[in-house]
């Protein structure tokens, strides 16, 4: 079976605009929820290393999609950006957008050529407007599913035709590839000189399938933004919300996030906290919306009057820009991933609701097992709605233990703030210019 292991961006928290994941992993409903624990610590991303003699990236050309093209590599992509731009103000930091079959879009002047995605000359055009402009690194957003050709190989029509040094970001790595898939991430890393990743399970994947060395790999986590703890009460006012119990989930609306699992802890949570309110923001994946319209939104709100909380869930169908988003993580007190895949290795708005100091309960998927390591969040089974709705009761019923995770989260990520990422990644430019083409 193909398992997918999905490093997805703020967009959609439970699977990628831009590469749908239909792959879930076996499911564990038989645990109680648990405060995460013993599993790896944020402290093993790679640090940011002193690299001397290699002279100044002045000139850096990010390869992948970008706004307003709506998913999470372009969001990423477009953030990856801005904290380059602001981290080195004297650096050049252009943009070649991959743009999908049918689609146009009025990209911003950061973007210097487009690519569509099937237009085999238009990877060939790239490849010349790179030898023009001699970038001093290239750093590609890898997603399969947006480069063109079996399993994105058009990527390599551009890459093998340019000498600038090549530092790969993998948002989706697979432990049972095909051989299309095989064949050309093995060229891609091959191409590489450095490749980041954002958890630890990304590296163990790499060296124990992919066979990448390990001085090859670097661990960057999600950058996040860097925004002060605010009191929720303040947060849920200048939203005009009244000062309920927040309850929260943002991302693209689609079945496999196990939304309607937390909808059937609402119950129990009403009946111990009665003004509580779970709110799921954000619009319906647009590839379900194409498929049968809004018919899951309706399910889900059914589900949620058939068991008599219809005025404790509120759904929010809008596409919400970043600074939106960041004002509803601050309102929440409780932010609920509650995925039903396991193989997801990173999420961007959970890195965000952790960056908020939000309290986060969540499904043990492998980036939520990782990051809310030590106390820094409350896991819970998969599939399992009573053991949500416990989780949910006894941290809303314990502000001194909401308050110690909400400060445990917040410490935690100062570490993953888009000005120590910029860092990082500059780190890695530096040392690709410094070495030839890589060898494997």
């Amino acid at each position: 079976m193909l398992r997918w292991v999905s490093e997805t961006g703020v967009v959609d928290a439970g699977t990628s605009w831009c590469t749908p994941m239909s792959i879930i992993a076996d499911l564990d409903q038989s645990r109680s929820f648990h405060r995460a624990a013993a599993v790896p610590r944020l402290t093993h991303a790679s640090p940011v290393r002193a690299v001397a003699n290699t002279g100044a990236v002045r000139s850096i050309t990010l390869i992948g999609n970008f706004p307003p093209r709506r998913c999470g590599i372009a969001t990423f992509t477009c953030d990856v950006h801005e904290a380059l731009v602001t981290a080195y103000p004297d650096a050049r930091v252009d943009v070649i957008a991959m743009t999908d079959a049918g689609a146009a879009y009025d990209y911003p002047d950061a973007v210097s050529y487009t690519v569509r995605q099937d237009a085999i000359e238009d990877y060939h055009t790239a490849a010349r407007r790179l030898r023009q402009a001699r970038p001093d690194v290239i750093c590609v957003q890898h997603e399969f599913g947006i480069f063109g050709g079996a399993a994105g190989a058009h990527l390599m029509l551009m890459l093998d035709a340019v000498d600038a040094p090549v530092v790969t970001t993998l948002h989706t790595i697979l432990e049972t590839p095909n051989d299309d898939q095989r064949r050309v991430l093995d060229r891609l890393i091959a191409r590489s000189s450095a490749v980041i990743v954002m958890a630890e399970r990304g590296r163990e994947i790499l060296r124990r399938v992919w066979n990448v060395a390990a001085e090859k790999i670097e661990v960057i986590p999600h950058g996040v933004p860097d925004r002060p703890l605010r009191d929720t009460a303040q947060a849920k006012r200048a939203l005009g919300l009244d000062d309920r119990p927040l309850l929260l989930t943002f991302g693209l609306l689609s079945p496999g996030k196990g939304i309607e699992r937390m909808i059937e802890a609402m119950p129990a949570v009403v009946a111990a906290e009665p003004r509580a309110l779970y709110m799921v923001l954000g619009a319906t994946h647009p590839h379900l919306l194409a498929r049968e319209g809004e018919a899951y939104r309706e399910r889900l709100g059914n589900l949620a009057t058939s068991l008599g909380v219809a005025d404790n869930v509120r759904f929010i169908n809008a596409f919400v820009e970043r600074d939106e988003l960041l004002d509803y993580l601050a309102a929440a007190d409780l932010y609920i991933t509650p995925y039903l895949n396991e193989a997801q290795i990173t999420s961007g708005t959970l890195s965000y609701a952790v960056a908020l100091g939000k309290p986060v309960i969540s499904t043990p998927y492998w980036h939520a097992a990782e990051l809310l390591a030590d106390g820094r969040g409350v896991l819970a089974p998969f599939n399992n709605a009573p053991a949500l709705a416990e989780a949910a009761i006894d941290l809303l019923s314990d502000p001194d233990a909401l308050d110690a995770v909400r400060h445990r989260a917040y410490d935690a990520s100062r570490d993953m703030i888009w000005s120590r990422l910029a860092a990082r990644y500059m780190a890695a430019f530096q040392t690709a210019r410094a070495e030839s083409r890589p060898a494997r």
